[in-house]
């Protein structure tokens, strides 16, 4: 695949909401967790999330078509020396594209993004059911250094 045919990466829009829902209910996890036939919460959130400037929702667009998501939170903090960190999350890749390098070429953009946010540590969580992302992410350089815990409100 040459660079001008690779997915470009941008801000995604509220266009872009059916996409990426549908791309968040496609696995055994999101079918079970997202509603993409009621819209009217993502909008809410996404909202929320394009009046932070801390927050960054992008999509990959291949031939007019969004083909992958991820979202990027900055977060300011005290320890490590007051250093600042971002946070991957919601990555995916519509089932189409994946393979291609876009999962790849999406985790570098956030890491360079992060960079360019004078970002100390990059960390991301992944469901313990998720073996092959676990890989993937390991290939990239990220190491499972941490248990995560997680409490349902």
């Amino acid at each position: 695949m040459t660079e001008s045919e690779h997915p470009a990466i941008r801000p995604a829009t509220e266009e872009d909401l059916p996409a990426i829902v549908a791309m968040l209910a496609d696995d055994p996890l999101g079918a079970a967790r997202e509603s993409p036939e009621d819209l009217t919460p993502y909008v809410a959130a996404f909202k929320r999330l394009a009046e932070d400037p801390h927050q960054h929702v992008v999509v990959a667009v291949h031939e007019g078509r969004v083909v992958g998501t991820l979202q990027l939170t900055i977060v300011p903090g005290l320890s490590r020396k007051g250093a600042t960190r971002s946070i991957i999350e919601g990555v995916r890749v519509h089932a189409d594209e994946r393979g291609s390098g876009l999962g790849t070429r999406f985790i570098q953009w956030a890491i360079e993004q992060s960079r360019r946010e004078n970002c100390q540590l990059v960390q991301l969580t992944s469901d313990v059911t998720r073996t092959d992302a676990h890989r993937f992410y390991e290939r990239l350089g990220f190491t499972a250094s941490h248990l995560g815990f997680k409490l349902s409100l």
